[in-house]
C-alpha cells in the first residue's frame, strides 16, 4: 500500500503547495492510497499522525511525502526514521528528489537534504528572535496578541458586572466572552488590592 504524510507547522500556513489540503492532492495524484497529517513542527518526534502513519506501515508499503521537510526537520531525527523505515522494507518516495534508498549515495543525499532542512528551521528561528528583539526596542511594544476590546469597553463591562448582571448577560449585551470578563475582573481586583 502507498501511504501519504503530510504536515504543516501551524494552522495559518497556506503557501502556495503548502498547504495540508494542496500537499494531499499532489500525494494522491502520485498514488497514495491513505493520507495521514499533522498540523505541527517537524522538529517534534511525537506526531499524532505520524505515530498513526508508522503503525500502521510495514514490508513492502511505500511511505511518499512531497517534501523532504513534511516528515523531518532535524538531520538526527530524520535520519533515524529513514533508517528505520528502510530496515523494515518499507520504500521512502520523496516527490521532490524521488526514491529514497539505502545505497551510500542514497544516504549522501537524504542526510545532506535532512541537514539544509534542519538549517532552514534554525535560520526561521534566529530571524524571529531578531525580529523580536527589534520589536522590544520600539516605544510601546507590548508582547502577545493585540488587545480585542477597548479599555472603555472593558470599563462598561466592569460596570454592568456589578450592578448585578450575571457573566453570560454581560457577555450577551457586550459580545465579550465570559472568559475575558473573567480575567478583566480578576486583574481589577488584584490591581485594586495592590493599591491597599
Amino acid at each position: 500500500m502507498v501511504y501519504g504524510y503530510a504536515r504543516v507547522s501551524t494552522k495559518g500556513q497556506a503557501k502556495e503547495g503548502n498547504s495540508l489540503e494542496a500537499q494531499a492532492a499532489a500525494l494522491k495524484a502520485a498514488g497514495a492510497e491513505k493520507v495521514y497529517s499533522d498540523v505541527m513542527t517537524g522538529a517534534r518526534a511525537d506526531r499524532p499522525g505520524l505515530t498513526a502513519l508508522l503503525s500502521a506501515i510495514g514490508s513492502g508499503d511505500t511511505l511518499m511525502v512531497t517534501k523532504l521537510d513534511r516528515i523531518a526537520r532535524s538531520g538526527q531525527a530524520g535520519a533515524a526514521l529513514f533508517e528505520d523505515l528502510l530496515s523494515r522494507g518499507v520504500a521512502v518516495h520523496i516527490l521532490n528528489l524521488g526514491k529514497m534508498d539505502d545505497s551510500p549515495t542514497g544516504k549522501l543525499i537524504r542526510n545532506v537534504m535532512l541537514c539544509f532542512a534542519e538549517f532552514e528551521r534554525d535560520l526561521i528561528a534566529e530571524r524571529t528572535a531578531e525580529g523580536k528583539a527589534l520589536a522590544r526596542q520600539k516605544p510601546g511594544y507590548r508582547e502577545g496578541r493585540p488587545k480585542k476590546y477597548r479599555p472603555v469597553q472593558i470599563a462598561h463591562a466592569m460596570a454592568l458586572l456589578d450592578e448585578g448582571y450575571s457573566y453570560r448577560q454581560v457577555a450577551d449585551m457586550t459580545g465579550i466572552s465570559v472568559s475575558t470578563l473573567v480575567r478583566a475582573r480578576k486583574v481589577r481586583h488584584a490591581n485594586l488590592s495592590g493599591c491597599v
